[in-house]
């Protein structure tokens, strides 16, 4: 997290509040103003200014702001967030995420959230191009992500083998983009 303020994290991770509906990768770059979570992501705002708003991302949300990472997701960026929704967090065992939010497990979760953004700007496009690479993504926690395509859906797998799904594409914000994962990731 040297060069990513831990402020800003929790910007983009509330951004991270978008729907779990599955959106088609064909039509997500020409979407405007799309819904998630019941509310609309506006490309003016920040990540963390849409994904406030977000029903489905209530979890994520509370996670941003205990590991204090408002302010970073709230800044420059740019950022590509991985936002897990409410229910990718329900998968998790029973008890991780209230003991992972206890001020005595902040870097843990910082650890974990950070490893849901990567800095830069990247489409749903460019990661389909990166699939067709078998390629990787350095998440600002410092490890790789792997970036795969299965049926034309952009699939992540993380550095213990977990798979997570992008269920909704390119929300676009005015400091980044957000894709809406269906399993919380883990360094």
């Amino acid at each position: 997290m040297n060069s990513f303020p831990r402020r800003g994290l929790a910007v983009a991770l509330a951004s991270l509040a978008l729907a779990s509906a599955p959106a088609a990768f064909a039509h997500a770059d020409k979407m405007t103003d799309p819904m998630v979570g019941g509310a609309a992501m506006y490309p003016s705002k920040t990540i963390v200014e849409n994904a406030v708003n977000s029903k489905d991302h209530t979890t994520l949300v509370a996670a941003v702001k205990a590991a204090g990472l408002v302010d970073t997701l709230n800044g420059a960026g740019p950022f590509t967030v991985f936002a897990p929704t409410n229910e990718a967090f329900a998968k998790l065992p029973a008890g991780t995420v209230e003991t992972l939010v206890k001020p005595e497990n902040k870097d843990t979760l910082t650890k974990i959230l950070t490893y849901h953004v990567v800095a830069g700007k990247y489409s749903a496009k460019d990661l389909m191009k990166l699939a067709a690479n078998h390629g990787s993504l350095t998440t600002v926690q410092g490890e790789p992500l792997m970036v795969s395509a299965s049926d034309g859906t952009v699939v992540l797998t993380d550095a213990k083998g977990g798979m997570s799904t992008v269920t909704i594409a390119n929300v676009y914000q005015s400091n980044g983009v957000i894709h809406v994962v269906d399993t919380v990731l883990m360094p």
